[in-house]
């Protein structure tokens, strides 16, 4: 049994594989085109990378100063806050124990008018 392509069918493969021959043409073309006019070698792009890695581990450990710094200077004024809290608190507790101690003596004093 042999089969008849007519011509449509013709021009429908031929149309796909002009695409697909297209398209890795143009595919190789462009890759051509990219390594002619690469702007730099690839030891010059190696060795711009170096150095944008040096620079942004630079730029990490600066931040990381700036950061420890601030933690320190946090910590020290929570410190001196805690500090003066407690002195303050020290220092109310004393109050507050001298007033008590003054109404258990005023307290004794009347109960001692009165069994006089």
């Amino acid at each position: 049994m042999t089969t008849i392509m007519d011509d449509d069918d013709y021009d429908r493969d031929s149309s796909a594989s002009s695409v697909i021959l297209a398209f890795l043409l143009g595919g190789l073309t462009g890759a051509a085109v990219a390594l002619l006019y690469a702007p730099r070698s690839g030891k010059e792009t190696r060795d711009m990378l170096t150095e944008r890695v040096r620079e942004t581990a630079d730029r990490g450990r600066e931040l990381k100063e700036q950061a420890v710094g601030r933690g320190k200077a946090l910590v020290n004024d929570a410190t001196s806050y805690v500090e003066r809290q407690k002195q303050e608190i020290e220092s109310r507790k004393e109050r507050f124990s001298a007033a008590v101690e003054a109404g258990r003596q005023a307290y004794r004093e009347e109960k001692q008018k009165e069994t006089v």
